[in-house]
């Protein structure tokens, strides 16, 4: 799985081609919507299987970092976001929409990938993971409201519904499955068989999810394929603003480059499953709002993939420094 996470914009950019040829099927169009949401939920409850969640006291060992992390990614994002989000998006309100949820919502698998590539902190990258799932589920909806509230008409019934339906069904599920795994195995094996297996999984599901979405909806995405072009900017600006912002946070508190590198990742990997199974399950009627959940992975992570390279260049010169 860790090789298809490494290329998932290219598979992502496949499965649309694909999603988009069987859509020109009749009957495939006219019932594709129906399998979008069954598989986010199982995608989601394969996510959450491999997230200890009782492990989220372990984030708080290291203060200095959870602090930080935590500040960048719940209070000074959704900031950036406002801004960037009225500047350059207050024309497509729905696009507003996705971009949001896309943004506020710190990434709980892939970036551990990227923090290994540029040879950053894992583990203390895993151990933040916990937290940033329940904060980003807690506070999404908030959020939502927040800044894009009154750019489209939101039901708050309809966004609980949302919520309680995608995303916590399948954590509760989780929770439960893992507690009766892991009464009749250890820890390791279940790290080793069960985690192993559901992180490949997840991405299958999460690749069929976005068959059925394109298949159902990608008329309207030819219909209007500016949307790409639109959320380039800010999606782009949110990337080097934030980058920036890392290496400078990550100066002052004087981190490691191992550490930098983990908030570094941490605060510029989003979370687009959750996002988009909220937005799949919310606003099933404005198709552009999943559009830019799935179009932004698309900028992210070939981003991500750029940065992780930038990074091993630092590295390296910091290694040339001490070596000379």
């Amino acid at each position: 799985m860790e090789n298809i996470n490494k290329f998932q914009s290219l598979v992502i950019l496949f499965m649309v081609a694909l999603g988009i040829l069987l859509g020109q099927i009749g009957f495939v169009q006219e019932y594709a919507e129906y399998l979008i949401t069954p598989f986010l939920m199982v995608m989601l409850f394969l996510v959450f299987l491999q997230i200890p969640l009782k492990d989220i006291l372990k984030s708080l060992k290291n203060l200095k970092f959870t602090l930080t992390a935590v500040i960048i990614n719940f209070i000074w994002t959704p900031f950036l976001i406002f801004i960037l989000g009225k500047i350059f998006l207050a024309n497509y309100p729905e696009l507003l929409i996705g971009y949001i949820m896309l943004m506020v919502t710190p990434c709980t698998d892939w970036y551990l990938i990227f923090t290994g590539i540029a040879k950053g902190n894992v583990a203390l990258g895993s151990s933040i993971l916990p937290l940033n799932l329940v904060l980003q589920l807690v506070l999404l909806p908030v959020y939502v409201f927040l800044i894009g509230g009154n750019s489209v008409d939101m039901n708050t019934i309809d966004l609980v519904k949302g919520v309680v339906s995608t995303l916590i069904i399948p954590l509760v599920c989780a929770i439960l499955i893992r507690k009766i795994i892991l009464n009749k195995i250890s820890q390791e094996d279940f790290d080793e068989k069960v985690a192993t297996k559901a992180c490949d999984y997840q991405g299958y599901f999460l690749n069929a999810a976005i068959v059925s979405m394109f298949a159902s909806q990608g008329k309207i995405l030819l219909e209007n394929i500016q949307v790409l072009l639109i959320l380039l900017i800010p999606v782009l600006l949110f990337f080097i603003i934030n980058f920036c912002v890392g290496r400078l946070v990550g100066k002052v508190m004087k981190l490691s480059y191992e550490d930098n590198v983990s908030l570094n990742l941490t605060t510029l990997a989003r979370n687009s499953p959750i996002a988009l199974a909220i937005a799949v399950a919310t606003f099933p009627d404005k198709p552009l709002i999943s559009l830019a959940l799935i179009i932004g992975p698309l900028i992210e992570l070939s981003v991500l993939f750029i940065i992780a390279k930038i990074l091993l260049n630092i590295r390296s010169k910091k290694i040339d420094i001490i070596e000379n």
